[in-house]
């Protein structure tokens, strides 16, 4: 999340101006290793204990960097101190430690006073800032364990400049080392804020440097370290900015001391590096800061909504071992949130449904009744803390769309989204699910059983609105047919060309959908006429939109999510409405790029 640019400036003044100054850019993508359909989610391998589900808590930066009146009455970034870290602790014991939330997690600034200035001790370690935290760091730590809760502390990537003191520093507990052999000769800088030495791990020194920060924390009793503006990513590439070597030495170090402690990695972190982040961390950030930096927590435009369009292609990812995490939940404090009661349902939902750790950034002491009932609600909770896979989209990320997963017990967790800014109805087909005929319906945040569907359900939504299901099949397997995109009756206009595609169901693919490119399934034969859920597999690195038409009439622009890179096949359902006998159906780029095809699966009923 959230640290400093370490110059005169706070942390997450700057860091904003960074933001937005590379909000255009975007970081380097390497091919992922893996190939193959995002659909279910992949499970990462754990070790016993290690994040098995995604953590729950209270982190300290929404209110830290909120302009609301009064969070920060003694300047930007204030908030944070010892007597407001504890009242929260109190409140987090009181009132929702019973669901799950044991996590306390103090964020950027600890170290450092009203006017950013750091404190280092003779081993250029951070060091607690006396005004802030005049008891110094452990006594914090003891009074969050007193309450039965654990610990969370935090530190950007590596050495920061201010710790480097002319390269003299001593290395604790490295007998010959100082700062000056743990960084590049010319002190080339790392982090999303370049507030710090990139560490040269050639160096044994490095290594030791950082067990001796590992060694302090664990002293100190902490259960939880977020590692900040970490890279590739954070909005910076290119090997200044690759810190997987930094993350691998933590997870080392971490080892080493014999506590655990659970490692997170942040910010807008590079998909293409998945497998690190995987296997030497507990959960990494897959987007830019939730906050909006405004009179409020945040708001729904700010980044709140860019997180539907961000996760999907990072779904495959989370597993018992680590988790997707898409930043603070701010949903119980009301006005000082930023939100209608509509998009606070919704930010919970999607993170609920997707998985992510859920740790709240309000004021627990003045949690409004309607937030409280969002962060307490077991049977949500139980979405997110349970065995299934994350859900992910069955549909086009278009304004209105539905998520699901499939659960161990054969029910199905299905989310609607209404995105749009005016009320609108969402539909969630069974079709998309993989089966036809009734389904039983429960309202999760409602606690209410509302009987049994036939098909499908249609809900009314209001603006940027959301419902939570669990749907309990009663009918049978849906029946398809599949339809190749390389098959040779098929019709290829514009650039379109077939290609080998290792991931794709027939080693086949239908690429160079751009500038008028077209593809035309021939034979595409049903029953009777009506609307189909048609599933579309497709590879696509970006969210990329394309044109759906049958038979020639008028066509339907949807949008595919992205799947995160150009070796992985994922799914959604788009309804085209056919004819009976046979039809033929096209994907358009039109004027723009559309997704890469490798087939389409018709249901044999509408």
């Amino acid at each position: 999340m959230r640290s400093p640019s370490y110059s005169v400036l706070p942390a997450r003044s700057l860091r904003a101006v960074v933001v937005l100054a590379l909000a255009l850019g975007t970081a380097t993508v390497a091919p992922a290793a893996h190939a193959g359909t995002a659909h279910p989610g992949t499970a990462v391998t754990a070790a016993p204990g290690s994040a098995a589900k995604p953590y729950m808590g209270w982190s300290s930066w929404s209110m830290q960097s909120s302009k609301y009146p009064g969070l920060n009455p003694d300047g930007d970034y204030s908030y944070l101190t010892e007597a407001n870290v504890l009242k929260q602790t109190d409140a987090l014991a009181a009132k929702l430690k019973k669901y799950g939330y044991e996590y306390v997690n103090i964020d950027a600034g600890w170290w450092r006073d009203k006017a950013w200035k750091p404190q280092f001790d003779q081993y250029a370690r951070q060091k607690a800032d006396p005004q802030r935290f005049p008891r110094g760091m452990k006594a914090v730590a003891d009074h969050v364990h007193a309450k039965g809760l654990k610990a969370g502390i935090y530190l950007p990537a590596g050495l920061e400049k201010e710790a480097y003191a002319d390269g003299r520093a001593p290395i604790r507990n490295a007998e010959g080392c100082t700062t000056a052999d743990i960084v590049h000769d010319d002190l080339r800088t790392t982090n999303g804020w370049d507030s710090a030495y990139k560490i040269d791990f050639s160096d044994p020194c490095a290594q030791k440097y950082i067990d001796s920060q590992a060694r302090m924390f664990a002293d100190w009793g902490y259960d939880f370290l977020k590692l900040d503006g970490v890279g590739p990513g954070s909005f910076k590439s290119g090997d200044n900015y690759d810190n997987v070597a930094d993350v691998a030495a933590w997870q080392k170090a971490i080892a080493a001391t014999g506590r655990p402690i659970h490692l997170e990695v942040s910010w807008s972190l590079d998909i293409g590096h998945a497998a690190d982040w995987k296997k030497y961390s507990d959960g990494w950030r897959i987007d830019t800061d939730v906050e909006c930096y405004c009179n409020t927590l945040v708001s729904w435009e700010n980044s709140v909504d860019d997180r539907f369009d961000d996760i999907p292609a990072w779904t495959r990812h989370a597993g018992p071992g680590g988790w997707n995490d898409l930043d603070s939940l701010d949903v119980g404090n009301g006005a000082m949130d930023g939100l209608t009661k509509a998009e606070r349902q919704t930010y919970a939902t999607l993170w609920a449904v997707a998985k992510s750790p859920l740790y709240t950034g309000d004021d627990l002491t003045r949690l409004d009744s309607y937030g409280l009932s969002l962060l307490t609600n077991r049977e949500v909770i139980a979405v997110n803390q349970g065995d299934a896979p994350p859900a992910h989209p069955v549909t086009a990320s278009d304004p209105q769309r539905v998520w699901a997963a499939k659960n161990p017990d054969g029910t199905y967790t299905v989310a609607l989204f209404n995105l749009a800014d005016a009320p609108a109805p969402v539909s969630a087909d069974w079709a998309t699910l993989g089966f036809a005929g009734e389904a039983a319906v429960r309202d999760l945040w409602n606690h209410e059983n509302l009987g049994t569907y036939t098909n499908r359900i249609t809900q009314a939504l209001p603006a940027h609105g959301s419902r939570l299901f669990t749907v309990t099949p009663r009918g049978s397997a849906l029946q398809r047919t599949g339809h190749e995109a390389e098959a040779a009756a098929n019709t290829l206009a514009g650039n379109a060309s077939v290609a080998d595609c290792s991931a794709c169901s027939g080693d086949r693919k239908v690429g160079n959908l751009y500038l008028g490119g077209k593809l035309t399934f021939t034979g595409v034969v049903v029953d009777k006429p009506g609307t189909y859920q048609i599933e579309v597999a497709y590879i696509s690195g970006d969210a990329r939109p394309a044109s759906v038409s049958a038979n020639g009439a008028g066509a339907t622009r949807h949008t595919f999510p992205a799947t995160g890179d150009w070796g992985t096949v994922a799914r959604v359902h788009v309804p085209v409405t056919l004819k009976a006998g046979a039809n033929t159906v096209t994907f358009d780029s039109g004027s723009g790029y559309a997704p890469d095809i490798d087939r389409i699966d018709v249901p044999k009923t509408s």
